[in-house]
């Protein structure tokens, strides 16, 4: 079975509320965040994280700070659904479809909140 079946199958199958679940709970943390970055005039976040090396290790740790419990989920709830799914885990596909679901929205809607706010 390929990769995209695979995911495909994920929306129809057990525990497919985790598809909508992980990326609001990831949503809602980056709002708060994004609203915080922006009264304390930061730049938005991923802009911030990739043209700014010298305090890179600082914006990772408040990724994980602020995504880090929904990630932890993420994972816990991908290998369940693996388990039962298929008997089996694949942790390339665990850790992939758990970046996907909690902190790609996290980092892409911090930054947008941010400038949203700052417009306002």
């Amino acid at each position: 079975m390929s990769l995209a079946t695979e995911l495909a199958e994920r929306f129809s199958g057990p525990m497919a509320f985790r598809l909508v679940l992980q990326p609001v709970m990831a949503a809602t943390l980056a709002i708060l965040a994004g609203r915080r970055d922006a009264r304390a005039g930061a730049p938005p976040y991923l802009w911030d994280l990739a043209t700014h090396t010298g305090h890179r290790r600082v914006l990772l740790g408040e990724l994980w700070r602020g995504v880090g419990r929904v990630l932890v989920l993420a994972l816990v709830m991908e290998v369940a659904y693996q388990l039962i799914v298929a008997g089996r885990v694949s942790i390339v596909e665990t850790i992939g479809v758990s970046l996907l679901l909690a902190v790609v929205p996290y980092v892409v809607l911090r930054g947008l909140v941010n400038r949203l706010v700052r417009r306002r």
